[in-house]
């Protein structure tokens, strides 16, 4: 129990309170999947992707050997297949195998209730204004939706 008054949080400590709650979601649905957070990035970004090492990891923000330990950990699981690049030789494509697609979907549909509960307390109107703040900050215009 807290014995101190609960406080305002500025948007720095707000942001990175929400940053752990959401990783700590992520965490708890990897580890009953066998996953840690950074393999379910990966499963995410190629749930409608098909991208070569480089961009893959730009978008995981990862090194070259990161990325290449980290595909060849989930090629290992079945969850991903590596195939070369029609337009490049020297270039490899990553996607989902049918198994990887299923370990996603599942995660994703974990993620997403498990989010939505988070968001419950918002009104529509500020789970809209959140989802267009969110969009902002990370660079990412938000989709139109209903409430």
């Amino acid at each position: 129990m807290r014995t101190e008054p609960t406080r305002p949080l500025n948007t720095v400590d707000a942001l990175v309170q929400l940053s752990f709650l959401i990783q700590r979601v992520l965490s708890e649905i990897g580890a009953v999947h066998n996953l840690s957070v950074i393999q379910i990035r990966l499963l995410g970004v190629l749930r409608d992707r098909r991208p070569g090492m480089l961009e893959l990891g730009s978008h995981l923000g990862l090194d070259k050997s990161s990325m290449t330990g980290l595909v060849g950990r989930a090629e290992k699981r079945g969850l991903v297949e590596r195939s070369p690049s029609p337009r490049d030789g020297r270039a490899v494509l990553v996607s989902l195998t049918p198994l990887g697609r299923q370990v996603m979907q599942r995660c994703g549909i974990e993620v997403g209730r498990r989010i939505t509960e988070l968001t419950e307390p918002l009104t529509a109107a500020q789970g809209a204004q959140l989802t267009k703040l969110a969009g902002a900050i990370v660079g990412v215009p938000p989709q139109d939706v209903d409430g």
